[in-house]
């Protein structure tokens, strides 16, 4: 298997089942709380208009950090930065699908996302959910490794501040972008 960030081999990676704890998400409003942002100031999805994809990941890993304790064999966790460049790569093409705006969210730091943003060149803000409010708020799937409790891998679309649709679970998490992008097309405002 390879240490590498950004290449996974995903047949030595378990896949995560679905358990059914993003089932309540379609058609209920995302939460009013304010997340920091790597655009400097902090942000609220639900005033949004538009159509915005958020895709929410455990943690990015950095270059200079062991992954947490066993991170690999933990299903779905491990593909944060593969899903990221995907995002990146897609970005235009998403937007000319109907994305008005695309988001990562991870419990990470902030700190920790502006270095994950500005390494990893994105196109797109991420947002801190270190608090856990904004998932807690809309009972996210969440895991725990090396004590600290994670989000799953989830990517909700949403218009205005209405979830239309969830990609739950995601794997393999480099083929999210490509997926959203090809439910973008075949769902057009």
């Amino acid at each position: 298997m390879t240490s590498s960030l950004n290449s996974v081999d995903w047949s030595e990676i378990p896949a995560p089942s679905d358990d059914g704890a993003a089932d309540h998400l379609v058609g209920i409003s995302l939460p009013t709380t304010a997340l920091p942002s790597t655009q400097g100031r902090p942000l609220s999805l639900a005033n949004l208009s538009g159509t915005t994809v958020l895709f929410v990941y455990p943690m990015t890993g950095h270059p200079d950090r062991p992954l947490p304790q066993g991170w690999d064999m933990i299903p779905g966790a491990r593909g944060c930065t593969p899903q990221s460049c995907a995002f990146r790569d897609l970005y235009a093409e998403l937007r000319k699908a109907g994305a008005t705006r695309v988001f990562g969210l991870s419990t990470q730091t902030a700190e920790d996302q502006a270095e994950a943003h500005a390494r990893l060149h994105l196109p797109f803000p991420l947002l801190s959910d270190a608090g856990l409010a904004f998932g807690t708020a809309l009972s996210l799937p969440t895991f725990v490794a090396d004590g600290k409790t994670l989000h799953k891998r989830i990517t909700l679309i949403s218009r205005a501040d209405r979830i239309m649709t969830t990609f739950y679970p995601v794997f393999p998490p480099d083929q999210d972008a490509e997926n959203v992008l090809n439910w973008l097309k075949s769902n057009s405002v």
